[in-house]
């Protein structure tokens, strides 16, 4: 039987948040860390036992993978280890980003938030 994005949801707030991180590039945690405060202006931040925690789920569903990507050594601590979104990590952020846009449609459609999609 085929993988069924779908099946993995709906994402925890903060692990849809870390593959959307991800989409950007390989990144190592505190840089993830500081892409998903930057993306919600603020409004998330993951403290290290959760990001952590969540790293070691998504990875252990196959929706992200440690990276062979290095940058310069010059610039880097070689005891980061960096993480990629995996194309399974892909599928499901995508079907999450759908599931999502939907909810946001039906609110919209109930009168409850402004603007448009």
């Amino acid at each position: 039987m085929a993988f069924d994005p779908r099946d993995l949801l709906p994402l925890r707030p903060a692990h849809y948040l870390i593959l959307l991180a991800l989409a950007e590039g390989d990144m190592h945690g505190y840089a993830i860390k500081k892409a998903v405060a930057s993306s919600t202006d603020g409004t998330v931040r993951l403290g290290a036992g959760s990001l952590y925690r969540s790293l070691a789920q998504l990875q252990e569903q196959g929706l992200i993978a440690p990276s062979d990507w290095r940058p310069d050594a010059r610039v880097d601590d070689e005891r980061r280890v960096y993480m990629r979104l995996t194309a399974r990590g892909r599928r499901v952020a995508s079907a999450e980003t759908d599931r999502l846009t939907a909810v946001l449609r039906q609110a919209r459609a109930s009168g409850l938030g402004g603007g448009a999609l």
